[in-house]
C-alpha cells in the first residue's frame, strides 16, 4: 500500500506501484511510472515521459523529466528511464532526451546524485556511479559504471568519461576521459595517474593494475601520435579485457583525449 499526502498532484494515468511514498506537495504527471518502494519527500516534481524502477529516493526539489534546456527541442515525446536504488539528493535536475539524440536520457542503478547535479538531455548515465555537489553535465554525455565526478565540475556534450574514472573537484573537461584513470582538479586538467586507491576499492588486483600502468604509459602518456601508440600497445601489450578495453576507449574518442600532464612531482 502506497503513501501518498493528501497535498501531493498525481496526474491521471500516472502509474504507482505498491510502497511508494510520496511527501507534501509533489507532482507527478501523467505518463510517469514510479517503480515498488521509491520515496518523493516533498516538493519533487517528476514529469515527462518518465520511467522509475525500484527503490529510488527522491529529495525535496529535485525534478525529473522536464523538457531540456535546448533550443531545438520542440515538444517531442522524449523520455527519461531510471533504474533501481538510486538517490538523487535536494535540487537535482534530469532532462529528458531531444530527437537529435536519440530520444533518451537513461540513469542506471545504485547511483548517487548529490544536491545540484544537473544531468542534461541524451545524457547515458551506467551504474554505481557518484556524482558529488553541483557537478554538471551537458547534453549527449556517457558516464561510464562506477565513475566519480568531484563538485562542481562541468563536463562539456558529447563527452565520454570511461569506467572507474575519478575527476577532481572544480574541473572543466571538455575532452574524453580513459577509463580507470584520475583528473587533476581545475579548469582543463590532465590526468594524474590512474585511480588506483578507486581500482583497490573495486578489488583490482596488483597484476591488473601493473597491466593498467604499462596501457597507461603508452597510450596516455608517451609520445607521437595516438596512432602509433594504440599500434604500440596492441604490439607491446599481452593481450587482456581490462588492457582492450582501454584501447577500444582511445580509439574511439572523437573529441580527443585529457591526456597526461607532467609536473615536478610526477611520478607516474
Amino acid at each position: 500500500m502506497s503513501m501518498i499526502h493528501a497535498s501531493a498532484v498525481i496526474a491521471k494515468g500516472a502509474v504507482i506501484a505498491a510502497n511508494v511514498k510520496i511527501g507534501p506537495y509533489c507532482v507527478i504527471g501523467e505518463h510517469v511510472s514510479l517503480g515498488e518502494g521509491c520515496e518523493l519527500m516533498s516538493h519533487v516534481v517528476i514529469g515527462g515521459h518518465t520511467t522509475i524502477g525500484k527503490g529510488n529516493r527522491f529529495f525535496p526539489f529535485a525534478a525529473v523529466g522536464m523538457e531540456p534546456q535546448d533550443l531545438k527541442y520542440h515538444g517531442e515525446p522524449s523520455r527519461v528511464e531510471i533504474g533501481d536504488n538510486n538517490t538523487f539528493r535536494e535540487n537535482v535536475t534530469v532532462n529528458c532526451g531531444t530527437e537529435g539524440g536519440g530520444m533518451l536520457t537513461s540513469v542506471g542503478k545504485s547511483n548517487l546524485m548529490m544536491a545540484y547535479v544537473h544531468i542534461a538531455h541524451d545524457c547515458h548515465i551506467g551504474n554505481e556511479i557518484v556524482m558529488a555537489n553541483c557537478a554538471t553535465l551537458a547534453g549527449h554525455i556517457t558516464i561510464q559504471d562506477g565513475a566519480i565526478i568531484g563538485g562542481m565540475s562541468a563536463i562539456h556534450q558529447f563527452v565520454r568519461v570511461g569506467r572507474f574514472a575519478m575527476i577532481g573537484g572544480m574541473s572543466g573537461i571538455g575532452k574524453d576521459v580513459p577509463p580507470f584513470c584520475l583528473t587533476a582538479g581545475g579548469y582543463r586538467p590532465g590526468l594524474a595517474g590512474l585511480n588506483i586507491i578507486g581500482l583497490k576499492r573495486r578489488s583490482f588486483n596488483l597484476d591488473d593494475i601493473a597491466r593498467l600502468k604499462q596501457g597507461y604509459r603508452i597510450l596516455l602518456q608517451g609520445s607521437g601520435s595516438m596512432k602509433d601508440k594504440i599500434a604500440r600497445a596492441e604490439q607491446e601489450l599481452e593481450a587482456h579485457p581490462l588492457i582492450d578495453e582501454l584501447i577500444d576507449f582511445v580509439r574511439h574518442a572523437e573529441r580527443g583525449l585529457v591526456m597526461h600532464r607532467r609536473d615536478d612531482h610526477d611520478e607516474s
